[in-house]
């Protein structure tokens, strides 16, 4: 039976790669310079899940999540040379917060329902960071998410705090003023701007159907490349 590797042989790969005497490309690799690096692995493990459910085949996702698995323990190994963490930080660290988070399971607490786990999430979320006041919640939401979905985030929480964002005909409303504008406006910079005014309440619009934007915009691009015959590689 051929030897499989364990996880103790991956991390010593890693540390031998970047070894003064190891590869030239992943010594000279930062956090910074990984960042796109496990951006593009994360939405190819996404991919990989949508071949698995369209095929069958796992095999994609499955080597997938090993290049995200890649990515952290790169990450973690560059974090230990410099002082910062160490793996077992990084498994330390996630294994007591969702220890934490799930006290329905791990304590006394009772949550019987997917709603009410994410309830209680979110409230032991905000009891670990301190209980952030609403800006501070909001700035949080990452920068570096994709348009669509950081604004349907930001949205809910502008929502939740400070009342907007909950009246589906402002948006439609909204929308269409700003669908008019764009329509008669010449000047590229704020054609730009009125797109992103119609984007924004549309997101919104998506948001209070509770419709993912970013899933949406994606189906309708496969079905687009479907009327006209348009094959995308597995």
């Amino acid at each position: 039976m051929e030897k499989k590797y364990t996880w103790e042989d991956f991390r010593s790969i890693i540390s031998r790669l970047r070894a003064p005497d190891g590869c030239p490309w992943d010594r000279q690799q930062t956090h910074e310079s990984l960042r796109n690096c496990m951006i593009e692995e994360a939405y190819e493990a996404v991919d990989g899940i949508r071949i698995l459910k369209e095929t069958g085949d796992s095999s994609s996702l499955q080597e997938e999540l090993g290049d995200v698995l890649m990515q952290v323990f790169l990450h973690s190994q560059i974090a230990e040379e410099e002082g910062n963490f160490t793996l077992e930080d990084v498994v330390d660290g996630i294994s007591r917060k969702m220890i934490y988070r799930h006290p329905h399971v791990f304590g006394s607490a009772k949550a019987d329902t997917p709603d009410q786990v994410l309830q209680n999430w979110e409230e032991l979320k905000k009891i670990e960071k301190g209980n952030p006041t609403a800006e501070e919640e909001i700035a949080a939401v990452p920068r570096c998410l994709p348009a669509l979905i950081r604004a349907q985030k930001i949205q809910k929480k502008l929502e939740k705090y400070y009342g907007a964002f909950q009246n589906d005909e402002d948006s439609f409303r909204e929308a269409e003023e700003a669908l008019k504008a764009l329509k008669q406006e010449t000047d590229p910079e704020k054609a730009k701007e009125q797109a992103g005014s119609l984007l924004l309440q549309i997101s919104n619009l998506l948001r209070l159907k509770t419709v993912n934007g970013e899933e949406s915009l994606a189906d309708a691009l496969e079905n687009l490349l479907k009327i006209y015959e348009i094959k995308e590689s597995p």
